[in-house]
């Protein structure tokens, strides 16, 4: 890590999880993260998985760290629907306080669902504005072609 990262990373209750400083009830650890059970959890089997890095969000992590991170959450999911079969189960990674992440640590919640089971994170479809939607999506193509 570098000086940044250790600063930042310092309080933060994530990186002392992967230090080692907190227990937690670990699930699965590799070179790159480690996946745990949150101790709030929302539904039973919630876990939680995160880069050893310190990355606050996705807009602070490489590339290569979220793919690592993205392997293990698959790998945990797999594992958890063996186990418990829920009827659905959440990927749900969120991204500054006005997406409610808790926690400034990129972490992506591996959640089973169950139908009724109340958790806030589904919306009504409702049907968009199509010129305003091709317009938004015209300006955010041409920024996907001018950064790599």
């Amino acid at each position: 890590m570098g000086d940044a990262t250790i600063a930042a990373g310092k309080d933060c209750i994530f990186c002392k999880i992967v230090a080692g400083e907190i227990l937690c009830f670990r699930l699965h650890e590799d070179g790159d993260t480690l996946a745990f059970m949150d101790v709030n959890p929302a539904n039973p089997g919630h876990a939680l998985v995160v880069p050893k890095t310190h990355a606050a969000t996705v807009f602070d992590i490489d590339a290569d760290s979220l793919a690592a991170v993205a392997r293990t959450a698959k790998r945990v999911a797999d594992a958890v629907k063996a186990e418990l079969d829920p009827p659905g189960l959440s990927l749900y990674q969120a991204n500054g306080p006005a997406a409610a992440q808790s926690v400034p640590h990129l972490h992506i919640h591996v959640l089973p669902r169950r139908d009724g089971d109340g958790l806030p994170m589904n919306w009504t479809p409702t049907p968009g504005d199509m010129d305003a939607i091709g317009a938004l999506a015209e300006r955010i193509r041409a920024r996907l072609e001018t950064t790599s």
